[in-house]
């Protein structure tokens, strides 16, 4: 008979690996969920394991963890008995396997990107149910390290609408359950496969503010074998229209204050060192709206707007 430690359904307390940034989303979207939910901190597996032990934990949470760290940590939960909210370890082992990987997406009639030196690269996050149902989102160019935009400006609609397709047939023949992020080449005007990523990445929040569906929650929804659950604008820019423009920005603490607004949200754990970071995410219906909204949160981040009136100081 299964342990009730398995059944996802019965999950009541998580522990979150990671800290900072990489477990702040993972802890809010399970207070959401209505799951308590302990900080495990950067602790090497074993630690991990025995502290969701010691605070009595269903479930470990691996935060924003690679591909690597997240097989590691899903096979020692394994073997202490404790349920894994992530990819299955055979998924994790073919996302860690680049040739496995693209042998997998080109049986299942996936391109493969072509050998084309600094060609652009998009990243596609995609859901996935147990019962065969897959959703790609929106996806995101990194313009820099520490910069990203959604949707990319390279793509035309038939190519967005292209991706979507290909990134869906690729979540399917994995058996995908949860949520991972495919990546894909632009050369030549030909779009290719290149590697995937479980889980949170930390560029999720710029599908979430285009669609309104909070990834965070919906993987923990979708692993606990819940189905899947459709955004409020429709498919994403995958079919006819666009979704809007986003942008994110990483960034050191600031002097400022960000004073809120329409189309601005920061990322930013509770507890806090000096030379932490946070994320600026900005949208808009197009990029020149976003762009306006982002000069005003950078300005008020910075602590450049001295008073009332609007006046830079």
């Amino acid at each position: 008979m299964q342990s009730l430690r398995f059944d996802p359904l019965r999950w009541q307390r998580l522990l979150v690996a990671g800290s900072g940034l990489g477990a702040l989303r993972a802890g809010q979207a399970c207070s959401e969920l209505g799951l308590a939910w302990h900080a495990g901190g950067c602790l090497a597996d074993d630690a991990l394991i025995a502290r969701a032990r010691e605070l009595g934990c269903d479930a470990l949470h691996p935060g924003e963890a690679t591909a690597t760290q997240q097989r590691s940590l899903a096979r020692a939960c394994a073997s202490a008995g404790l349920a894994f909210v992530g990819s299955s370890t055979s998924l994790l082992d073919t996302m860690c396997d680049g040739d496995a990987a693209r042998h997998l997406m080109r049986d299942a009639g996936l391109p493969l990107a072509e050998p084309v030196p600094s060609a652009p690269c998009v990243h596609l996050p995609v859901l996935a149910d147990n019962r065969g149902q897959a959703l790609a989102l929106v996806e995101h160019e990194r313009m820099a390290d520490d910069f990203a935009v959604a949707p990319s400006e390279r793509l035309t609609p038939e190519q967005r609408a292209y991706l979507g397709q290909l990134a869906v047939l690729g979540a399917r023949a994995l058996g995908l359950v949860g949520l991972a992020t495919l990546s894909f080449t632009l050369a030549n005007n030909r779009l290719g496969f290149v590697d995937m990523r479980p889980g949170l990445t930390g560029h999720e929040g710029l599908a979430e503010v285009l669609s309104g569906l909070d990834l965070a929650v919906e993987q923990i929804r979708l692993v606990r074998g819940e189905r899947l659950r459709r955004p409020r604008v429709g498919h994403m820019g995958h079919g006819p229209g666009r979704p809007g423009h986003a942008s994110l920005r990483q960034l050191p603490l600031g002097k400022g204050l960000l004073c809120g607004g329409p189309g601005v949200r920061l990322d930013r754990p509770a507890a806090v060192a000096d030379d932490a970071w946070v994320r600026l995410l900005v949208w808009g219906r197009d990029a020149a709206e976003a762009r306006r909204r982002e000069r005003r949160a950078l300005a008020e981040w910075h602590g450049e707007v001295v008073s009332g009136n609007g006046d830079m100081g």
